[in-house]
Formats: C-alpha cells, sequence, structure tokens
C-alpha cells in the first residue's frame, strides 16, 4: 500500500518538489530557493499539495519576492498583515539565523543583555551571538580567547573578571553594537554575473598557538572570465590550554578544513 501510494506521487509531482521535501526540510522548516519567481509560486503550490495529502499544512512563508508571497493566502505568511504594495519586506529568521528579505541578506542583531562583567557574563553575551556559518568568526575569537584565559586562571563563575581581562572586555563591548551593520549575500552568485561556466570550491586552513581555523570560498567563473568569490562557511577553535606546537595545530586546521570541505559538497545538490 506504501509502495503504491509512493509511486503514484512520484508520477504527480515533478522531482524538484519531492526533492525538496527529501533534502530540504531541517526539523519544521523548509529552506528552499529557485531560479525565478515562477519557478518559486509552482513549487509552493506543488509543495503544499503533496504535503496536504500527508496530512502536514505548511504555514509562516516568506520570501524575498513579492510576487510569491502575492501568489500565497494571507493567512499562510509569516507576516499576514504585511501591504506587499507599501511596505518593505521584514526581517525574517531562517533557522535561528536573520534575513532581510528586503535586500536577501544576513543580518546580525546585537542585544545588550546589561550581564555582569563575569567569566559567566562574558559566556551568555558570546553565546548570544548565534551565527552557524561562521561570519563572524573573527570578531568572536577574541572573547572566546578571553574565556580560555579565565579558565586557566581560575576565575570563579560569578567573581568580577580582573585587569588587564576587564578592559579588554569592555573594548570588545564597545564594538558589539556594530554587527548590525554586517550584512552577508544570501545567494553565492551575483546578478550581474553571467552563466558560470567554471566553480569551484576553495579551502583555506591557519593555525597560531592561540587557535586554529579553516574557510571556505566559492569561485565562480563565468563565460566572459568574470570571476566572483563568496564566503560559503567557516570554522574557529581554540588551541587547547595543553599547548600543542605549531605543526599539530596546522595539521590539526587541515583536518578541519577537510571536514568543512565535505559537509559542504554533500549538502550542494
Amino acid at each position: 500500500m506504501i509502495q503504491n501510494w509512493k509511486l503514484n506521487t512520484e508520477m504527480r509531482f515533478k522531482s524538484a518538489v519531492i526533492r525538496t521535501v527529501r533534502r530540504n526540510f531541517y526539523v519544521n522548516d523548509v529552506l528552499k530557493s529557485a531560479l525565478s519567481t515562477e519557478q518559486a509560486v509552482h513549487l509552493t503550490s506543488d509543495l503544499t499539495k503533496l504535503l496536504k495529502e500527508g496530512g502536514f499544512r505548511l504555514t509562516k512563508f516568506a520570501s524575498n519576492s513579492s510576487g510569491v508571497l502575492q501568489s500565497i493566502s494571507p493567512e499562510l505568511r509569516a507576516n499576514p498583515q504585511l501591504d506587499l504594495d507599501l511596505d518593505q519586506l521584514p526581517l525574517e529568521r531562517a533557522l535561528g539565523v536573520y534575513w532581510d528579505a528586503q535586500s536577501d541578506t544576513f543580518k546580525f542583531k546585537a542585544l545588550q543583555s546589561g550581564k555582569p562583567p563575569t567569566k559567566r557574563g562574558v559566556l551568555s553575551t558570546v553565546s548570544s551571538l548565534f551565527d552557524p556559518l561562521g561570519f563572524l568568526s573573527p570578531f568572536v575569537f577574541s572573547p572566546k580567547i578571553l574565556l580560555q584565559k579565565l579558565w586557566r586562571d581560575q576565575l570563579p563563575w560569578d567573581q568580577q573578571i580582573p585587569e588587564p581581562y576587564l578592559s579588554q572586555w569592555q573594548r570588545w563591548l564597545e564594538k558589539l553594537p556594530h554587527v548590525i551593520a554586517i550584512g552577508i549575500p544570501r545567494c553565492y552568485k551575483t546578478q550581474s554575473l553571467r552563466n558560470s561556466s567554471n566553480v569551484q570550491l576553495h579551502n583555506f586552513a591557519d593555525a597560531s598557538r592561540r587557535g586554529y581555523a579553516a574557510v571556505s570560498y566559492l569561485r565562480f567563473v563565468d563565460e566572459e572570465g568574470v570571476i566572483h568569490c563568496s564566503f560559503v562557511m567557516g570554522k574557529i577553535r581554540n588551541a587547547p590550554i595543553r599547548e600543542w606546537t605549531i605543526p599539530r595545530l596546522e595539521l590539526q586546521a587541515a583536518v578541519l578544513a577537510a571536514r568543512l570541505s565535505k559537509m559542504i559538497l554533500q549538502s550542494f545538490p
């Protein structure tokens, strides 16, 4: 019975719709890109029909295209009261990451929580910056080094951190509000880039006595030889408290880059 239903589904719905269900759902959210508004409208409609047969009702639709949102009933949108003719597209959440639908960029919010300058307060503030793709890794690395120093000095969780650590922490907090000005384009390709004849994934790794890191970029070359590079993902790690040699840290960075590359390649269709 299940096999017959599966066969019937594959005959009635396009492979792109079925592949979306299999590959683009994360817990109870689905994230999907389309090459055009028309494709997105058809995909949204077919996806809704397919899941309805299984008793699932898709809601809270968000898009960077007003045309796609107009094809969806207002009660099914993430912002039912949004006036598509007058209002700008709002800031949405996509898997915990802020997404500015109007500019189609990823954004960050810096909340000044007023945490006390203690080891617990430092950890709480740094952890509040949700950044799974590593956009802010160079900025977040400084307080991570500070936390490691506090661990090494065995400072209690709720004791105020002493100098010179306190000054370092206060300087970082002064820079924190500026992260709201950061905008990372969601799309790897630019609109000016013609059909790409060559796409490469480049991985870089490096290490120092304080930590090691890896970062991945996509390199596009179009038919006219125009080159465009896009940041994909980065990872950064503190060096262990028990000091390692630089060659060993470099090797760890290379391993991190290899794992990062494998994960990215598996996630691409």
